[in-house]
């Protein structure tokens, strides 16, 4: 099974930038099915360069292969990478069942390149 999260409020949209994210939905997904398997809150935060924030929310991913979100900074990436979690950076905001189809479809053709 991989693992996935995605930087959102709403639970449905890719809306957050990765250390101002206020929750991450994470997704357990296989070339068969898409299964939720958490929603993580944060408080609000700020995009003010406060590297304080990362370690909590990195580990808050402990298992996940890939977090999908609108930017992250060069440390957060470097600390993400680090962690085993592949950033992946989206230009706009986009929908989660999508992605989730996407993932799935490649899953099934013989996986993804950053696996």
């Amino acid at each position: 099974m991989l693992r996935v999260a995605f930087a959102s409020t709403d639970r449905s949209t890719i809306n957050q930038h990765f250390g101002a994210a206020e929750g991450f939905v994470i997704y357990a997904l296989d070339a068969e099915r898409a299964q939720l398997q958490e929603v993580i809150e944060f408080p609000p935060e700020t995009m003010d360069g406060n590297e304080n924030k990362l370690p909590a929310k990195i580990q808050s991913l402990s298992g996940c292969h890939a977090v999908y979100c609108l930017a992250a900074g060069a440390s957060a990436v470097r600390q993400l990478l680090a962690a085993g979690v592949q950033p992946i950076r989206l230009d706009d905001e986009e929908a989660i069942d999508p992605i989730l189809g996407q993932l799935r479809s490649a899953l099934g053709d013989g996986g993804i390149p950053w696996v």
